[in-house]
């Protein structure tokens, strides 16, 4: 008499097979060539400084490492079944779409330094970046948000400036 746990066990191979392909393994993947792309791009950076111990491509290398031991752990935890499902947080459902009020601000604030650091300077471009980002989380006070981003620009030239990194004038426009 055989044991009914074992006559009623379904055949997984065929579950398997769908389970392997829906894992994401892509992902583990695009991070380790992230990973290795910022390991190349440090390849031509020097690694020291003459005043200081390390130098640009010190840094560059440590993310691009730290890129590819990331991916692998995601390639582990991918083929071990790890499920990766959205959670909600704090107030937002995990289902929600994107605002793309929100996604336009904050890709507005990560432009703005390109196009108005070297005519502006600094203190105002972090000042309007700040503002754009906060505005993006929802800020409705943009004139407080203003007066922060301001704050944070200048204390980050002035810190800049007393490490000995030269980010430009003050305010350009002004001739400062």
């Amino acid at each position: 008499m055989s044991n009914s746990s074992d006559a009623a066990a379904p055949d997984n191979t065929t579950g398997d097979r769908a389970n392997a392909v829906s894992r994401p393994w892509w992902l583990g993947l695009a991070v380790i060539a992230l990973g290795c792309v910022c390991l190349y791009g440090a390849s031509g950076l020097p690694q020291g400084a003459r005043y200081a111990a390390v130098g640009p491509g010190f840094f560059v290398s440590v993310a691009g490492g730290g890129l590819v031991v990331l991916g692998l752990i995601l390639l582990v935890q991918i083929a071990r079944g790890e499920r990766f499902e959205p959670q909600d947080a704090e107030d937002a459902a995990s289902n929600a779409k994107a605002d793309p009020k929100a996604l336009a601000y904050a890709l507005a604030a990560s432009c703005v330094p390109i196009f108005t650091i070297a005519r502006l300077g600094l203190p105002i471009t972090a000042m309007i970046s700040f503002t754009l980002v906060a505005r993006a989380f929802g800020s409705r006070q943009p004139l407080l948000d203003i007066v922060y981003g301001a704050a944070l620009g200048i204390v980050a030239w002035l810190l800049f400036t007393e490490l000995g990194l030269q980010l430009g004038k003050f305010l350009p426009v002004a001739g400062v």
